[in-house]
């Protein structure tokens, strides 16, 4: 018993996650997924489905979609741009709601939302939760709700049948590391490095040791992020995770290159 929580019988409801078991299931034809990052309303939602378009076509595995947030604490320069320019451009709730209502019954692809806590709290976080679940959201990232302090957020996604997300980073105590893989759900989130999104991250011998911690601390599949930027930083998380997460340089391509860099990008690191 941790926090109030008994861990076995987390451990067992994370191991019996649909998600989780579907990336499993996947993992036996593939090497490695790729899950790719949308911020909605950014530049506008007509570009947002072209791309969830494009990463349907390009075989991409899980598409984490991010409602727009005032002070986005875990986002570099780029996002916190671009999250700036969406809210600026009006994107409310709702209209994220509606959006991954429509993608999500159009695409057969898991979806994940990732927000920040204020917003769920000032939608109801009950509510928000469980209108996740209707309109076929998986699973959620939520940087800022900690399992031990937001046991209202954590009950709301059991009960709903919505994946909590957990992230942990290289500074992870190994304590922490535990109890964390023990109440994530889908996926354990794998901080590459120290900061914030955007900076390339140089993968060496430090990463390894704390991938493999992950592995061997997760009842769930792992996931990557935080600085993934070609083919090369993919080739070298093949065997120490499950999923590369790709999500600045993607943005960046597409303010520079449009759709059809994207799409050379995709096929770059989805080439086997």
């Amino acid at each position: 018993m941790k926090n109030g929580l008994n861990l076995s019988t987390e451990s067992i409801r994370n191991m019996q996650s649909k998600m989780a078991q579907e990336i499993r299931e996947k993992r036996k034809s593939k090497q490695i997924l790729i899950m790719t990052h949308q911020i909605l309303g950014y530049p506008d939602f007509e570009t947002n489905y072209e791309m969830i378009r494009l990463f349907h076509e390009c075989g991409v595995d899980l598409i984490e979609l991010q409602l727009p947030f005032s002070e986005p604490t875990a986002d570099g320069p780029v996002f916190l741009r671009a999250n700036q320019a969406s809210l600026e451009r009006g994107t409310t709730v709702e209209q994220c709601l509606d959006f991954a209502r429509k993608v999500t019954a159009e695409f057969n692809i898991p979806f994940i939302f990732m927000t920040y806590y204020n917003i769920l709290y000032q939608y109801g976080v009950e509510r928000f939760i469980a209108e996740c679940s209707r309109i076929g959201i998986r699973g959620l990232i939520v940087p800022d709700a900690f399992p031990e302090e937001s046991q209202v957020y954590m009950e709301a996604c059991r009960t709903s049948g919505v994946d909590p997300i957990l992230i942990v980073t290289p500074y992870t105590p190994p304590e922490r590391l535990a109890y964390l893989s023990s109440q994530t759900g889908g996926f354990l989130y794998c901080v590459a490095r120290k900061g914030v999104t955007g900076s390339r991250t140089t993968f060496e011998h430090e990463q390894a040791l704390f991938l493999e911690s992950c592995r061997q601390a997760a009842h769930t599949p792992t996931a990557v992020g935080f600085g993934i930027q070609d083919r090369s930083d993919v080739q070298y998380l093949t065997g120490k995770t499950d999923i590369a997460i790709i999500g600045t340089q993607l943005l960046k391509v597409l303010e520079a290159e449009g759709l059809s860099g994207v799409r050379s990008l995709l096929h770059s690191m989805t080439a086997s």
